[in-house]
């Protein structure tokens, strides 16, 4: 059924309906069958299952063997206590589970309440009477009535239209208004200027029409389902946290057959064996790697929240800080979606100021006008409502009898007024140049109206080339005094608009946000390219890019035609070449631009607010959604909401999530540099007469207890300064430099002193080499509290050490963050507590040490934290260039 190309009686008929409206009765039939007027979710996965899918991912599967395989050594070896660590690491999986589902849960609520897209109320006829209802009730055949300022709430034929003008910016990312009318159209359903869409706006004069679609089978609902139709896969953190936790597995099974290994064939017992099998594996088992990462993500979501910007998805925080390309839309993005007069222009001799030109110039732009001045502000077409304002500020005094209008029309691209003003009838015009200096046949120049001459009009149309150029919309404006036999009775509207007198030209323009370019230059300066992707007209688009510094004199521009002429091959050689200006794109051209970005292997990024940016938005690594003039559907495919609709607002979700991003890292290397300093006396007891260096409850006592607070507490760390001026990462979250820097480089410092505590407290005892002392011996439990002990103040320094990778810890302040020195201060009590209390010392097998032993272990201390200073000023002077 064309619908577009019925007269309206036709239509009437084709939707079973009637000038009168549907019936009460037949409205509920009609919305059983169709069902309510909404955009339904596709695809929703259960929050059950999503909450049990936080127990399922691989680090919780790895968490899940060492709490069986303590479960199974308590059940052979009771007495060992592992039973109660068993729990322990279910407790950190459950806590860890709950903490990212409810922070998931609650920015998913909050979202919620931002849908209101489609009105929530909207005026039909129904049985010969008007009654608003709910716009989820709208059904197929019921008679709307739209007015300006209405959001048009289903897909519907007009009847009548009066100066009718609709904004298609939310369904074509098209800004600029265009007129609709009641009659029969031939051509194609979407081009039908008879023809109103779900979640349009209506700008400027009123009409009725009936209801075509409704939910799911609008336009709105077709590109809703597009966009459920793309598959979104794992970010880009969750890869390399899957990738780490592989690697981190192979370790640790490693390391823990090859010392079961390695005591079998030095004659040690079977369950001895296994149990430091036990312990060595989940050592290297990172438990708090995931309340980290996750707390790391929450703070950075609720700092952004502060700063207007939803985060939907935690991990889509880190995702953000590792984008090289942001896509980005142009209208109500990067300009504020409101036309402004930027420049007026009158020919030479014409006068400024309040002089005769100036003023007249001022009256029709004012008069031959529909916009209105209400109390709840301005409404009517954006251009408009930019011409009135523009009036206001410039000239109070504005007052016209409007006698008759001439309506503006896409094919006449003009409209004119019949207004008497001050006892004088006159025809004010105003409208594209191309259609209104045609009709000109004097130019005003000063108070007088004089012959235009072939030279003016030349003058006048280079004067509007100026001004195109520079991406605004201009307008024409003229007029001519009315003879006193037209005033009798007005004259055809061809002959009305003819022998006009030219007065001058406005430039508008939708304004760049003010703080956009800065924001454009930071992530230029931090390695990111941005390209402006857009439904807009070229020049419009080329000229808003220049203004926010994503263009040069050499940028080309991309128009949807040319894309389609292109193979994705030579689309991704242009992509390679420059940063082009891509304008008059569909969503389809949408989403293969954002593919063939991330075909040539970079991370995306694509904000908009339109339908038509959903398909693009879920694509992408990260789609970023305007909040307040957003489209439920943008919003719904987006992992980040801007609430403010502010782009500056992506330059701080960009530094956030590069800040998580190291302090994942830091957090790793910090985990790792402990490793080290738990195996290294244990091999050393393998292979050498020495008593037990270190137990299995005290490996654990020192993962999942002392160093736990202060390795959450690098989470929280603020941005570095620096980190804005480095390009994207290109590298893992598990390189060489985290192994060397961890394992090696801190974790052998923090073996000197562990060794030399260890056998310090030995040696003071009384023990002579080749003496194995069982653990049941008091000095055999000091000595392994001495290690245990060493390993916790080295991981004090540890963490001071890895709060930066460059910075010194003088630059980024010493006491900056008061959380890490709390997780300090808890992690030195604790670990008092399970050397001097009953409960500590007959559960972790510690003994009292005396206080010497703490004042041995502070220099080695002290230097790694020297030895870690000087790294970082090696690596600041090569960053440098000398």
């Amino acid at each position: 059924m064309s619908i577009q190309a019925l007269t309206r009686e036709e239509a009437l008929k084709a939707l079973a309906s009637r000038d009168t409206g549907l019936t009460a009765a037949e409205a509920r039939r009609r919305l059983e069958e169709y069902g309510p007027n909404e955009i339904r979710e596709v695809r929703r996965t259960p929050l059950w299952r999503r909450f049990l899918a936080q127990f399922s991912h691989f680090l919780a599967v790895l968490l899940w063997i060492a709490a069986f395989l303590c479960f199974l050594s308590a059940y052979f070896q009771p007495e060992e206590g592992l039973g109660r660590l068993g729990w322990a690491i279910i407790g950190v999986i459950l806590v860890n589970a709950l903490f990212t589902f409810i922070q998931e849960y609650r920015a998913e609520r909050t979202l919620a309440a931002l849908k209101g897209l489609l009105p929530f109320n909207v005026t039909v006829r129904r049985e010969g009477a008007l009654t608003t209802i709910p716009a989820r009730e709208v059904v197929p055949g019921d008679i709307l009535l739209l007015e300006a300022g209405d959001k048009v709430p289903a897909d519907a034929r007009l009847l009548t239209a009066s100066r009718l003008m609709v904004n298609l910016a939310p369904l074509t990312g098209e800004s600029a208004p265009v007129a609709r009318n009641a009659e029969p159209f031939p051509g194609e359903y979407l081009d039908s200027p008879n023809l109103v869409f779900a979640g349009t706006l209506v700008v400027n004069g009123s009409g009725e029409a009936v209801a075509v679609a409704t939910g799911m089978a609008t336009e709105f609902g077709k590109i809703a389902h597009l966009t459920a139709g793309v598959e979104p896969g794992l970010s880009p953190l969750q890869r390399e946290l899957a990738r780490l936790t592989r690697v981190v597995a192979v370790i640790a099974l490693i390391l823990g057959l090859g010392f079961f290994a390695l005591g079998v064939a030095i004659g040690r017992g079977f369950w001895q064996n296994f149990l430091f099998a036990v312990g060595i594996i989940v050592a290297n088992v990172p438990e708090g790697l995931l309340p980290t990462v996750t707390l790391s993500l929450a703070l950075g979501s609720q700092r952004l929240a502060r700063k207007k910007a939803l985060v939907k998805n935690l991990n889509a925080v880190e995702t953000l800080g590792s984008v090289e390309v942001i896509c980005s839309d142009k209208t109500g993005t990067l300009t504020e979606n409101r036309m402004q007069v930027q420049e007026m222009w009158l020919p030479p001799g014409a006068g400024s100021g309040p002089q005769f030109g100036h003023r007249l110039l001022l009256t029709i732009a004012g008069l031959c006008n529909n916009a209105v001045l209400t109390g709840g502000g301005y409404q009517g077409d954006p251009t408009e409502v930019a011409l009135l304002q523009a009036v206001r500020e410039l000239q109070a005094d504005l007052t016209g009898e409007r006698l008759r209008e001439v309506p503006f029309d896409a094919d006449r691209k003009r409209m004119s007024t019949v207004h008497r003003v001050q006892g004088e009838t006159l025809v004010l015009t105003k409208g594209a140049l191309e259609t209104v200096l045609p009709r000109c046949s004097r130019v005003i120049l000063g108070p007088e109206a004089v012959p235009l001459t072939e030279a003016q009009r030349q003058e006048i149309q280079t004067a509007c080339e100026g001004l195109m150029d520079r991406g605004l919309r201009v307008m024409a404006f003229a007029f001519r005094p009315l003879a006193p036999e037209e005033q009798a009775a007005l004259p055809p509207d061809e002959v009305l608009e003819s022998r006009l007198s030219f007065v001058g030209l406005m430039g508008l323009a939708d304004p760049v946000r003010p703080e956009v370019p800065q924001a454009v230059a930071t992530c230029q300066a931090a390695g990111i390219r941005v390209l402006m992707v857009t439904g807009d007209a070229g020049r419009t688009a080329l000229a808003v890019a220049r203004q926010v510094g994503l263009a040069g004199e050499q940028t080309r521009v991309m128009e949807g035609p040319e894309l389609e002429a292109l193979s994705d091959e030579e689309l991704k050689d242009r992509l390679r070449q420059g940063e082009p200006v891509f304008a008059r794109m569909t969503p389809r051209h949408k989403l293969r631009v954002v593919t063939a970005l991330q075909e040539m292997g970079l991370r995306v990024a694509v904000t908009g607010d339109g339908v038509n940016d959903a398909p693009a938005l879920r694509q992408a690594d990260i789609g970023v959604a305007m909040g307040l003039i957003g489209t439920d559907v943008a919003r719904e495919a987006a992992d980040l909401v801007l609430l403010d609709d502010n782009f500056a607002t992506m330059v701080a979700a960009v530094a956030e999530g590069r800040a998580i991003f190291e302090n994942i890292r830091k957090f790793i290397i910090y985990i790792f540099a402990h490793l080290t300093p738990e195996v290294v006396p244990y091999v050393l007891y393998s292979f050498l007469p020495l008593p037990l260096p270190l137990t299995v409850m005290q490996i654990l006592a020192i993962d999942l207890g002392t160093e736990t607070l202060p390795a959450l507490a690098l989470g929280v760390e603020r941005v570095e300064p620096a980190l804005m001026r480095r390009p994207p990462r290109s590298g893992p979250l598990l390189d060489w430099e985290v192994f060397f820097r961890g394992y090696v480089f801190l974790g052998l410092s923090s073996c000197l002193g562990v060794l030399f505590a260890y056998f310090t407290v030995l040696h003071a005892g009384g023990w002579s080499w080749g003496q194995v002392l069982p653990l049941e011996d008091p000095l055999a439990r000091q000595a392994a509290t001495a290690t245990f002990l060493g390993i916790v103040l080295m991981q004090v320094a540890n963490v001071l050490a890895c709060r930066s990778s460059l910075e010194s810890l003088r630059s980024i302040g010493l006491f900056s963050n008061r959380l890490l020195w709390a997780g300090i201060v808890l992690e030195l009590l604790l670990a008092a507590f399970l050397i001097y209390h009953p409960w500590g010392q007959e559960i972790f097998d510690t003994a009292p040490l005396p206080g010497w032993v703490w004042l041995t272990l502070v220099p080695f201390a002290a230097l790694i934290l020297l030895l870690e200073e000087g790294r970082k000023f090696r690596r600041r002077r090569a960053a440098a260039g000398g």
